[in-house]
């Protein structure tokens, strides 16, 4: 399992309902994209940083491990905004309000990011998934998501079984053994996934397959002291950012 889903099935929120987090990570979410970048992203970065690392328990460093790559991708979106191509500067010159729009998209996008997270970081995908057929979602749909979930944890054990091989028998000792290593790997790993999925195919219809994969979900009520701190937590970084924002101008 990857260390956001250890770190989901072991959160102090697992017991909770799904759509209790749903609402408070999508409302942190909406919020972040929604609100004036400055002062609303900081806010509602603060706020998700509170609840992340308060109330839901989650390790500092596990945070950072993840967040860094939507970070990442955040810089990266980022960056175009500076330069601009064409016009009276040139070929490719510096945008006039390139540095206000970059960090604004900055801001917006590293909130949002944090406000995804709080819901990964403590809902599991198993969780949810069989939630959604309740919630009006075709039943072959959430199958389909259900087993692509499990080839896919498979798969990434397989390619570190298959990489842990490869440099105990010298295959990252040089340029060129790295290139035939992973060569190896891509193939190796095309052959086992249809080999996973014929023998997973098999599994399902020795067990009585018809078309609907059954599983048990644990029973959560919906807390409506947890609903109503979501919406009051919701409200207040809305009123104080457009507070704040009328301050400034």
């Amino acid at each position: 399992m990857l260390p956001i889903d250890v770190a989901a099935h072991a959160s102090r929120w697992r017991r909770r309902h799904p759509l209790e987090k749903a609402l408070l990570g999508l409302g942190l979410t909406v919020s972040a994209v929604c609100l004036p970048p400055w002062p609303g992203g900081p806010l509602v970065a603060a706020a998700t940083l509170a609840v992340l690392l308060g109330p839901a328990g989650v390790a500092g460093r596990q945070l950072w491990r993840a967040f860094r790559i939507p970070l990442g991708f955040c810089f990266t979106g980022a960056l175009p905004l500076l330069v601009a191509v064409g016009g009276p500067g040139g070929f490719v010159s510096l945008a006039p309000d390139g540095p206000r729009h970059a960090a604004e998209l900055l801001l917006r996008t590293s909130a949002a990011s944090l406000g995804v997270l709080l819901f990964a970081f403590t809902t599991p995908v198993s969780d949810v998934l069989p939630r959604l057929v309740r919630a009006g979602v075709p039943a072959p749909v959430v199958d389909v998501a259900l087993v692509m979930y499990r080839i896919g944890f498979l798969l990434l054990d397989s390619m570190t079984q298959v990489r842990r091989a490869q440099a105990a028998r010298l295959g990252q000792s040089g340029r060129a053994a790295v290139w035939r290593s992973l060569a190896g790997l891509a193939a190796t790993s095309f052959v086992r996934a249809f080999d996973r999925a014929a023998r997973l195919q098999e599994g399902l219809a020795g067990r009585g397959y018809d078309g609907a994969l059954r599983v048990l979900v644990p029973e959560a009520a919906l807390s409506w002291r947890f609903l109503a701190a979501s919406g009051a937590l919701l409200a207040a970084l809305i009123t104080l950012t457009l507070t704040l924002k009328g301050l400034y101008l």
